[in-house]
């Protein structure tokens, strides 16, 4: 007789399902008004200059102030997801981020605008991890990069969609409010809303299960198997459960099973994890310089060449339109090919198309280099987002990749002070230098300690650290550069069978 299969099992083989669907979209939207915020200070930089008279003294911490609070908010969060259900953190950090985007709509002074983003950015700041830890427990291994992939396209429609609604509200004045004001009200407005749609969505079966309450993990996965027509499987002892037909409420009492506390911080460092936890701590540090740096200055690189606040406004609309475009083509190629590879190779891109930026002048080759390097961007940004949710086991799932991330918006509050004195005192090309130089180190970094993840399941990616088995550049040659990725219509390799703890507590 066969045991019962584990939670982990159990997900990797359901089919796609519209359920499945419903959660990437849901939490995509969620996404959209994360990149929609971080992208609102550069598109509103040259307004506020206008607006309140600001001097370039006080330009650095209003753009600065959201990704310190961010830098808060993705330990803080991911540390509630862990310890509290994945639910309960999404819960608050769209909550916080709509109440004082709101608020800050309404800011009297300098003062108050640098307050209500910092506070802001707490909220918003445990998003993205919480989006990559909560569909990488979801999703099938076969198609949880498609998937996520998917996920970050919605997301990225917010960073064109706040730099067109910046070129049509940001000169201009609205029912008697400055266009610059409507930004923030429709950002913590639109949050509200998503708010909303994810109290549809069930809580991961993964994380519930890897704290003891099984009956619920279960009856999470029965739920999406009752959405592709599938009786639910007998779990251990359990008698078989109805189909449900909606998502499963937590329990009116308190779990009988003891939760298990989540693992401390210092188990990142843990002989299984350390490798992994430096790439990732590198990675995020130096990816701000490339990503959000060029996000975030583009507006005023273009006005360090003479262009006026409209024509820079438009000229970077134009150029955001390459962050869902990119987006999208992660979709078609994330599965086929190897994650750090994908990464390292889109980095280069950047790299390239960076400089080219910085040095040409004549505006069409602006907006062709810009789009280029945005496109590319966020080939690199998806692939690391599904990569980074892949590195650890589920009771570090969460931390592990928010405490990376928090360092990220610390590196990001950083930045204007390191970028925009470069850009007065070297202008674009100066900034893109040093752009390029963080590029090629994450090549490298990402290269030499990043394991390969493509079309494995979460626990034989766990399991291979656990195992000390070899997983960076040095990995065997039948693992190939173009994909490392298993046939989609097989099994996920390993799942559940590596000696990786997590599986024990997976299993009912």
């Amino acid at each position: 007789m066969h045991p019962a299969p584990t939670i982990a099992e159990r997900l990797d083989r359901l089919p796609l399902t519209r359920r499945h669907w419903m959660a990437v979209v849901v939490v995509g939207v969620g996404i959209f008004f994360d990149l929609y915020e971080v992208f609102l200070a550069g598109t509103l930089s040259t307004a506020l200059t206008e607006d309140f008279h600001v001097t370039e003294g006080q330009l650095k911490p209003i753009l600065a102030s959201a990704f310190v609070g961010a830098f808060l908010g993705a330990i803080l969060m991911t540390r509630v997801a862990d310890r509290l259900g994945r639910r309960r953190a999404f819960y608050l950090t769209l909550g916080i981020y709509s109440a004082f985007s709101v608020l800050a709509a309404f800011s009297v002074n300098v003062d108050m605008l640098i307050i209500c983003r910092f506070l802001a950015g707490v909220g918003i700041g445990g998003e993205l991890p919480l989006c990559d830890a909560y569909l990488s427990d979801l999703l099938p291994a076969r198609c949880r990069g498609r998937l996520i992939g998917w996920a970050y396209t919605i997301g990225f429609c917010g960073v064109p969609g706040a730099g067109f609604l910046a070129l049509g509200l940001v000169p201009h004045t609205v029912l008697g409010f400055a266009g610059w004001r409507w930004m923030f009200l429709i950002g913590g407005l639109g949050a509200a809303v998503c708010w909303l749609l994810r109290r549809g969505l069930p809580e991961s079966p993964r994380w519930l299960a890897a704290v003891g309450r099984h009956d619920e993990a279960a009856a999470v996965v029965d739920w999406f198997a009752a959405s592709a027509g599938q009786r639910p499987e007998p779990v251990a002892a359990e008698t078989e459960k109805q189909p449900v037909q909606h998502p499963p409420a937590a329990p009116a009492t308190a779990p009988t099973t003891a939760p298990v506390k989540p693992a401390p911080m210092r188990e990142l460092f843990a002989a299984p994890w350390r490798k992994r936890t430096v790439m990732l701590w590198v990675f995020q540090v130096l990816q701000v310089f490339g990503y959000y740096g060029f996000g975030t200055l583009a507006p005023l690189v273009l006005a360090s060449k003479g262009y006026d606040i409209v024509h820079s406004l438009a000229f970077s609309a134009l150029t955001f339109l390459g962050y869902p475009l990119g987006s999208l083509c992660s979709v078609f190629v994330i599965e086929r090919m190897e994650r750090k590879t994908l990464i390292s190779a889109s980095a280069l891109i950047m790299l390239a198309c960076g400089l080219a930026f910085g040095y040409c002048d004549e505006p069409a080759l602006i907006i062709v280099f810009g789009t280029c390097y945005t496109i590319a961007s966020n080939l690199f940004s998806n692939a690391f987002h599904v990569y980074s949710g892949e590195l650890y086991p589920t009771t570090l799932r969460a931390r592990g990749a928010g405490t990376g991330y928090s360092l990220s918006r610390l590196a990001t509050a950083a930045m204007p002070y390191v970028l925009l004195p470069l850009l007065d005192s070297s202008g674009a090309n100066g900034v893109f230098l040093v752009i390029g130089c963080a590029m090629a180190a994450i090549v490298l970094d990402v290269s030499l300690l990043g394991p390969r993840t493509t079309g494995r399941g979460l626990d034989d990616v766990a399991g291979r650290a656990t195992d000390g088995a070899s997983d960076s550049v040095t990995d065997s040659a039948t693992d190939s550069v173009t994909g490392g990725a298993t046939d989609p219509a097989s099994p996920a390799p390993g799942t559940g069978t590596g000696p990786d703890p997590e599986a024990a507590t997976h299993r009912q």
